[in-house]
């Protein structure tokens, strides 16, 4: 009987990302959006996932909201911890993966633990400790214009010991091909030499596959949704049929993208070919948030077509620049993501019960304005993107890593209503 996971995910995109991969290897995934202040019923639950909104908040925050969340877990019989970040290793040179990986070494008293933020079916690939974003390295694939976590150096080990105490080694791809045996003795070496964290080389679902079985279990995990995917996988369940689809074709949609990543950008521009759109005026949701959330609801309500009508702040590098030149960058990205969240509530209060989102900071704050406590995770609309349900009421979500999904994913995901 595999023992159950507890995972600790540092936004909400990235816990459905991770609970989606879990999800269609068989295995029966509870998501809970925060730490949960009353009972859950865990029996026969493989994989329980922690969504917290911790990926840019300060340090001292995210250490402490992903303690509780781990002893949360811990203590509700998870045998073994998952700390999920972005498949881009998403972080400033302060934090927060470095910090947070430190407070759960120290509380699980592991000696070392794995980074492996490699996720191959969706282009995030690892060669000699360095990330790579469909063949680029990661400052040089748009990452680094992130408008809250630039990525401006794509070697994972400096990345990592630039924001935590201890020391970054490497397992690479010979001794990843050289199998099970040859992968503990490296994590073993490394660990001698008193390394507290190792980077993993991966390229594709068969190196995720062998790492996943030779992994100790004495390790700590780390990483994007790809690890965990292929331990899913490795002791598949039968909980196919458990999965929620997307039934009801009653109600009203909306897409709403925050995110400024280079695959929104041209998602946001191919659907503006498809559907009513409306750009966000930014200094409006700075100055006048009030009165344009009105005039944003009107504009809503005065659509029609047969795909949803998006409201999107997503820009191009260079203006995201302007704009927090003008306005400072927490004040920008707190503006945009707190219209786009209030948005979606009074949009719900009125029959919008699907609603699409870009961008993990967006959706974060969208998912807890909402006060939903947890979700039933749904059929894929894309590699790490399902629709999910809220578990108390018809409330179905997508929610979407910047840069996950092809250009059609907008229209993708409402097809997978309409086919039904």
């Amino acid at each position: 009987m595999r023992s159950k996971l507890g995972i600790i995910a540092d936004d909400f995109t990235g816990a459905t990302d991770i609970a989606s991969f879990m999800t269609l290897a068989g295995w029966k995934v509870i998501q809970l959006n925060g730490i949960p202040s009353d009972t859950i019923d865990t029996v026969g639950v493989d994989a329980i996932v922690i969504s917290l909104k911790s990926r840019s908040c300060s340090v001292s925050e995210a250490v402490e909201l992903s303690r509780q969340a781990a002893l949360w877990l811990t203590n509700h019989g998870c045998k073994r911890l998952y700390f999920k970040y972005c498949s881009t290793f998403d972080s400033t040179s302060e934090g927060n993966i470095g910090p947070v990986t430190d407070m759960l070494l120290q509380l699980t008293h592991s000696n070392l633990a794995v980074l492996c933020p490699a996720l191959p079916v969706n282009g995030r690939t690892i060669v000699d400790g360095h990330l790579f974003v469909h063949g680029q390295p990661l400052n040089k694939s748009g990452m680094e214009n992130h408008p809250l976590t630039p990525m401006v150096d794509a070697n994972l080990m400096r990345v990592m010991e630039k924001q935590s105490s201890g020391l970054c080694g490497l397992v690479p791809l010979s001794v990843i091909h050289a199998g099970k045996e040859a992968i503990r003795a490296k994590i073993t070496e490394l660990n001698a030499e008193g390394k507290s964290y190792a980077v993993l080389d991966a390229m594709s679902e068969e190196d995720l596959l062998t790492l996943a079985a030779a992994l100790p279990e004495e390790v700590l995990l780390t990483g994007g949704s790809g690890l965990a995917g292929a331990l899913a996988a490795l002791q598949p369940g039968n909980r196919l049929s458990d999965v929620v689809e997307p039934s009801a074709k009653a109600g009203k949609s909306i897409v709403l993208a925050g995110s400024c990543s280079t695959m929104t950008n041209q998602q946001v521009q191919y659907y503006r070919q498809l559907a009513p759109t409306l750009a966000v005026n930014v200094a409006r949701a700075v100055e006048d948030c009030g009165a344009y959330l009105e005039e944003l609801v009107d504009w809503y309500h005065s659509q029609s077509g047969a795909l949803a009508p998006m409201i999107y702040a997503t820009q191009p590098a260079d203006k995201v620049k302007a704009l927090q030149s003008r306005f400072g960058i927490k004040v920008t990205g707190n503006a945009v993501e707190n219209l786009l969240a209030s948005l979606a509530v009074r949009l719900s209060q009125s029959g919008v019960n699907k609603i699409i989102v870009a961008g993990g900071e967006t959706s974060s704050l969208l998912v807890q304005r909402l006060g939903v406590r947890g979700f039933t995770i749904g059929m894929s609309i894309a590699p790490g993107v399902p629709w999910v349900r809220d578990v108390n009421r018809p409330l179905w979500l997508a929610l979407k890593s910047g840069n996950f999904g092809d250009e059609r994913f907008f229209a993708t995901a409402q097809e997978v209503f309409n086919e039904r």
